[in-house]
């Protein structure tokens, strides 16, 4: 039996809807692309399928709100896969149920793992725990870390779960950090005690220096300067150069149009 998820007085139902034509949005000049491929030698780091969402509001006599219904679209090693549409659409919601944060109400999100398709949907807490070590990363809208953790810590931890010693750990951290013009008088300081855009930087740091093959974006530049905006768009393209897979979204058209070889418009999946 799944948990309730991670939001005051809601609960999940099976999404009301479905829909036969939810496949990814092209960029113009670009074919359709994506779909779920024949064999195990094409297989994306993320297959989403007939993905259906809808919230029970308690307070409201349990009124029934459907968020999306029938999102499918994969994404492949080498690029990055924009989600759009606007403000309340479901774009949040697609990436923590990729997560694993929100439960899946209908429908699968595989994630590749060891040449196989992962189900996460429904997945032991275990799995889905050892799938974030060590197949997805992410970048959220905010930084929630254990207090009183430095953030040359907090940057480095990904990197001590994977095994790397505390020494190059800190080294790599303080290497991203000092790229993302964090002050380097800052880092043995705890991040709440940071600005908004301080912050956002050490949660960039934190999800860029895995090696996660697949990283969820929720918005990675929402709170940076034109400087460190161009920091993180480069991180992106070597994170793609390296042959890893990026599902994000990206208010900042400028941004979005900078990385994103593919644009899913989450509208089409209204439920």
């Amino acid at each position: 039996m799944h948990a309730p998820d991670a939001q005051s007085g809601l609960t999940s139902n099976a999404a009301s809807a479905t829909r036969t034509d939810a496949r990814p949005l092209p960029l113009a000049g670009e074919g359709w692309g994506g779909g779920t491929p024949a064999s195990l030698t094409d297989t994306p780091l993320l297959a989403v399928e007939n993905l259906g969402k809808s919230f029970t509001l308690h307070l409201q006599g349990g009124l029934s709100l459907p968020v999306v219904a029938a999102v499918s679209f994969t994404v492949e090693a080498g690029e990055c896969v924009a989600l759009g549409g606007p403000s309340g659409a479901g774009k949040s919601s697609i990436l923590k149920m990729v997560y694993g944060n929100y439960r899946v109400d209908q429908g699968s999100v595989q994630v590749a793992d060891a040449g196989a398709l992962v189900e996460v949907a429904g997945a032991d807490p275990r799995l889905m725990l050892r799938l974030r070590r060590a197949r997805i990363g992410y970048v959220s809208q905010f930084l929630r870390v254990i207090p009183r953790v430095s953030a040359l810590d907090v940057v480095a931890a990904p990197l001590r779960a994977e095994g790397v010693d505390a020494e190059t750990a800190k080294a790599r951290a303080g290497a991203l950090l000092a790229r993302l013009n964090l002050p380097e008088r800052l880092w043995g300081l705890p991040p709440a005690t940071f600005s908004g855009g301080e912050q956002q930087r050490v949660n960039v740091a934190r999800g860029f220096i895995g090696s996660q093959p697949l990283l969820l974006l929720d918005e990675p530049t929402a709170s940076l300067d034109a400087a460190n905006r161009a920091v993180v768009i480069d991180l992106i393209h070597e994170k793609k150069a390296q042959g890893c897979g990026l599902l994000g979204i990206f208010h900042d058209a400028e941004t979005r149009d900078a990385v994103a070889d593919r644009v899913v418009d989450v509208t089409r999946f209204s439920a």
